[in-house]
């Protein structure tokens, strides 16, 4: 029985082969991600039925159903969603390029120094600068940080082992530099850095959802056309190189995308951990290892988790709003000792 879908333009110039079981995975996450939407929409301090929130969002719902939705929970759930895809495809990008299951943004340094940037900015510079600029400082500590690790990794090219090891390191030193400038700033200073620090969708508003829309627009797609260089470079250098790749040339693009998506994700959402790492392994259950299948699937996976983790954070202990980085952290770090236990002999 044929398990392959295929397509080619008249013209030729577009064409593709599908596994069925990937349309089939894909079709099932797209679905229960909007049955989850909907239902999370209308939980809350005021409970909405699904199909009060239905009529809401076609624009014909009650102007109070149409207040809670439009201005409080429905920017926060799609920011999530952005949040969730960026790290996700962010981590794929990773594991798939530096050969290593246990890769992910947070574990190799890139939300560590987009960590330290916005503690930095919200200890020194909160009272004097807008902080509206606290995304841009985050996204440009993780890309100062990505690029020194990149170049501290070069030696007549850069080797996945270094690459990671190196990671490794900065993102141990980000994290102490960080806590030692939450110990020295002031109070006030310090709740507002540590809340950011367990990554939290609280407070997401239209604007948010505004400033990663294109960076997610953008780096997604362009991971998907890369996906082949990928496929390729999991084989081995040696062997990239024999079937005509640029090695080097593509695995600094492929970091670059990673810190773009990473990066933008943790400028609006704060340091949102473990997302990157857990969703490319469910990918890799659900469709294999084609990198063009996992792009999609990992993205919605990771928006599923991480729309998950904030409704349960914002509804399951109320009156409080609990960061949703709480519970990815939760069940990412026992996931980890278990690739770390499991991989202990590689």
């Amino acid at each position: 029985m044929n398990q392959l879908l295929t397509y080619r333009s008249k013209t030729g110039l577009v064409s593709f082969l599908v596994q069925k079981r990937t349309v089939v995975v894909l079709a099932a996450l797209i679905l229960f991600t909007i049955v989850f939407v909907i239902w999370s929409i209308g939980v809350g301090n005021k409970g909405i039925a699904p199909i009060d929130v239905i009529k809401a969002l076609a624009g014909r719902g009650t102007a109070e159903h149409a207040m809670v939705i439009h201005t409080l929970r429905l920017p926060r759930i799609l920011l999530a969603l952005l949040v969730g895809a960026a790290l996700a495809v962010s981590g794929l990008l990773l594991q798939g390029m530096i050969r290593n299951p246990l890769a992910s943004p947070d574990i190799v340094g890139i939300t560590g120094g987009a960590t330290i940037a916005a503690v930095a900015f919200i200890t020194y510079l909160a009272g004097t600068v807008s902080i509206r600029w606290l995304p841009v400082a985050a996204f440009l500590g993780g890309a100062l940080v990505s690029f020194l690790i990149y170049v501290l990794a070069w030696n007549k090219g850069v080797t996945p082992t270094r690459l990671v090891l190196i990671g490794i390191g900065f993102s141990a030193a980000t994290g102490s530099l960080s806590m030692f400038m939450l110990i020295l700033s002031p109070a006030q200073a310090a709740s507002r850095a540590y809340i950011w620090l367990t990554g939290s969708i609280y407070g997401a508003s239209w604007e948010n959802v505004y400033t990663l829309l294109p960076w997610v627009a953008a780096f997604i797609p362009l991971a998907f056309v890369f996906a082949r260089n990928v496929n390729v470079q999991e084989l081995g250098d040696d062997l990239a190189k024999g079937l005509g790749a640029s090695v080097q040339r593509h695995r600094f693009l492929l970091l670059l995308f990673s810190v773009a998506l990473a990066g933008s994700a943790v400028a609006v959402a704060g340091a949102v951990g473990f997302v990157g790492l857990l969703a490319p392994h469910i990918a890799r259950k659900l469709v294999g290892r084609s990198f063009a299948a996992l792009i999609p699937v990992a993205a919605l996976v990771g928006s599923l988790m991480l729309v998950m983790a904030d409704t349960l954070g914002r509804t399951a202990f109320l009156p409080l709003d609990v960061p949703a980085g709480v519970f990815t952290a939760g069940v990412g770090a026992p996931f980890f000792i278990y690739l770390l236990y499991r991989n202990r002999n590689r």
